[in-house]
């Protein structure tokens, strides 16, 4: 919802699907309390949010996708999905549309091999939240062209963001440095170094952070973070991305975070407590 939301502020017409009606209408609501909550803030005009509402349109048939000029895939950080979406995708595309993905982590090249364009396929990953954050990685994928890669930073001028190019390679720049970094904090509570919030603050205070590393997982959901690290393990073959045994722990049982009100702190009261 946070790409449909500042792609219709910045003016594009948006199309927003999925399989499920709930989650759309979730996502609408969503974005209508943090337009609301720009207004409040004076940094969005009530006409402008108005206007970007009228932009939204949500659907649950990939059909109606058809004449659309870039596609942004942003479904769950599994391979399988995001391959199979695209396969039932790309029979109703103009030959034209450009076709990117979210993914956080996965090959470009290889997403892009299982359709009819990767010429024109590329990643385009959005940071969370992302009304906030400035930052859109643009990953080409061995067979993206020139005019594809320009057409996509191109976009993410207009919305006012800036772009960082990357290579290809698992996790790209910021999961490629973030979530080493993270997994390095649940092997310290792992090996009993420091507590849930001796890390949180020890990182916050001493390193000027402005969340903590685990809770920084907990926002970015543990499903994701272990998904991050399989990949980076996968693909390079080095032993210092083994996924730390607590984070697959973690997931295992279902903590996932704040999407799951638990993980390495407990959100089901009004304050947030350590697990562990």
């Amino acid at each position: 919802n946070g790409i449909a939301h500042v792609m219709a502020l910045a003016g594009y017409d948006v199309l927003l699907t999925d399989v499920s009606a709930e989650a759309l209408q979730k996502a609408i609501d969503t974005i209508t309390g943090n337009l609301d909550r720009q207004v409040g803030r004076g940094k969005v005009a009530e006409a402008d949010r108005d206007a970007t509402l009228a932009r939204i349109k949500t659907t649950q048939t990939l059909s109606d996708l058809g004449q659309s000029d870039l596609i942004i895939e942003a479904a769950t950080e599994r391979e399988t999905v995001k391959q199979a979406i695209f396969e039932d995708l790309i029979p109703h595309l103009k030959p034209t549309t450009i076709l990117t993905s979210n993914t956080s982590s996965i090959s470009i090249t290889r997403l892009a091999s299982r359709t009819d364009r990767p010429e024109k396929f590329m990643g385009f990953h959005f940071m969370n939240p992302v009304p906030v954050m400035q930052l859109v990685e643009l990953i080409r994928g061995i067979a993206t062209d020139k005019e594809t890669f320009a057409a996509c930073r191109a976009v993410v001028e207009k919305l006012g963001k800036t772009a960082a190019s990357a290579e290809d390679f698992p996790a790209f720049i910021v999961n490629r440095i973030l979530m080493p970094m993270i997994n390095e904090a649940v092997y310290t509570l792992y090996e009993g170094v420091g507590s849930v919030e001796s890390i949180d603050s020890s990182l916050k205070l001493g390193a000027n952070h402005p969340m903590g590393p685990l809770e920084l997982a907990d926002f970015i959901g543990l499903d994701t973070c272990l998904a991050i690290m399989n990949v980076l393990h996968d693909g390079l073959a080095d032993t210092k991305y083994r996924p730390c045994p607590l984070l697959t722990k973690y997931v295992e049982a279902g903590w996932l975070g704040r999407k799951s009100q638990r993980g390495f702190y407990d959100y089901r009261g009004d304050t947030p407590v350590p697990t562990r």
